[in-house]
């Protein structure tokens, strides 16, 4: 028996395809599951294949309403992966784009196609509706963006403006052609091709998403590895990794650092009187303060509960006495409000330099430690030096 592949059998193969590709957006975002926009693009997969089926072959065209359905679920396809990018990129979505595409689409189609049939004014039509959609997402991607995704939004927003030349080029060779070539209902002369090519960059679309997932999970998993996910602040064994380059280079050109160990007094309590919601919110606040005070070359790290410690570059301890004093008092001067609920909380403060502790951060953790500890001795909410004798680096 031989094996015959129409025009026909090509579109529901590729919608088959299609339709495939859609499990596949599926599954991956069945393994993460926050995984925004998979949903949207597997949806969207399911409208472009249906759509494709009902724009291209036989048993729908000679339906005129079914023709139009079909138009309409191509046009939903590309809207639907128009609002999964800005979901993947965590925006807000701007429904009004795709909204408006499938809108044109409609009406369109049912004047060109159902009431004054004209093959080639619709071709012209929905092609620079295609275009533009394809081009509004594009210049999603097409933006800076950090390695490694800046690779897969490159790929995939090239790949969209290579999908929308392709139908303006649908659209130019659709205008020149004459128009008695526009009589059947399938695609004149100039389609197969670009046809053929249109539905292999969609393809490359879907892969092109899969990819920008998988980076984003690469991405979010550095994210994890490095920053406490309460606050976003670095976690300790990043900020030991960190200071490790610091005091190499301090011992190497005989600078100075300081570490300063911060510690919410009484946070037990405020735990047990309000909650741990209201104790996380408590913690997010110093986060807050500390952040705004400290400078952009300096390290700030949960050490752990909470205990948060400050790494500060070229900084003797004297000099970081002032910032310590100053982010104690703006810290007590500033009442938490929670859910109607004001919680007036202090902090205490140990600070040690490499110039007393020598160039070991474990050494120097120890003293600043000790430092705060005498702060909580001697009444809390109070900045402590460490009075270790001095040690020659």
């Amino acid at each position: 028996m031989t094996l015959s592949f129409d025009f026909n059998t090509i579109v529901f193969m590729l919608a088959v395809l299609t339709f495939m590709l859609s499990g596949l957006l599926l599954l991956a975002g069945l393994n993460r599951g926050d995984a925004q926009g998979s949903r949207h693009w597997a949806l969207a997969n399911i409208m472009l294949s249906i759509g494709l089926a009902m724009s291209f072959t036989r048993f729908f065209l000679t339906h005129a309403w079914c023709f139009v359905l079909g138009a309409v679920l191509l046009t939903s396809g590309m809207g639907l992966q128009y609002v999964g990018l800005q979901k993947f990129k965590r925006e807000a979505v701007t429904w009004w784009v795709p909204l408006s595409a499938v809108l044109a689409v409609f009406v369109l189609t049912v004047w060109f196609h159902a009431i004054q049939h004209d093959t080639q004014g619709r071709m012209i039509a929905n092609s620079l509706v295609f275009a533009m959609l394809n081009i509004a997402s594009a210049r999603l991607l097409l933006v800076p963006a950090p390695e490694p995704l800046k690779t897969a939004y490159r790929f995939t927003g090239i790949t969209f403006l290579l999908l929308a030349g392709t139908f303006i080029g649908r659209a130019i060779l659709t205008y020149i052609e004459p128009a008695k070539t526009f009589g059947s209902l399938l695609f004149p002369p100039v389609g197969p091709h670009l046809f053929f090519i249109g539905n292999m960059m969609q393809m490359c679309l879907t892969f092109g998403f899969v990819l920008m997932m998988n980076y984003r999970l690469v991405t979010d998993l550095r994210v994890l590895a490095i920053r406490d996910p309460l606050t976003g602040i670095l976690n300790r064994r990043s900020l030991e990794d960190e200071a490790s380059y610091l005091l190499a280079r301090c011992h190497r050109n005989e600078e100075v650092l300081t570490v300063m160990m911060i510690d919410v007094d009484h946070f037990k309590a405020i735990n047990d009187e309000y909650g741990h919601q209201a104790g996380d919110e408590v913690l997010k606040h110093l986060v807050s303060l500390v952040n705004s005070t400290i400078r952009t070359g300096d390290y700030f790290a949960r050490y752990g509960g909470e205990e948060f410690c400050v790494v500060l570059p070229l900084t003797t301890r004297e000099e970081a006495l002032v910032l310590a004093e100053r982010l104690r008092q703006k810290y007590a001067d500033t009442p938490i409000q929670i859910d109607g609920k004001v919680i007036q909380s202090t902090i205490s403060i140990g600070l040690t330099d490499t110039f007393q502790a020598g160039v070991e951060f474990v050494n120097l953790v120890s003293l600043a430690d000790q430092a705060l500890y005498q702060a909580k001795r001697a009444g809390r909410n109070r900045v402590v030096l460490s009075t270790y004798p001095t040690i020659t680096n």
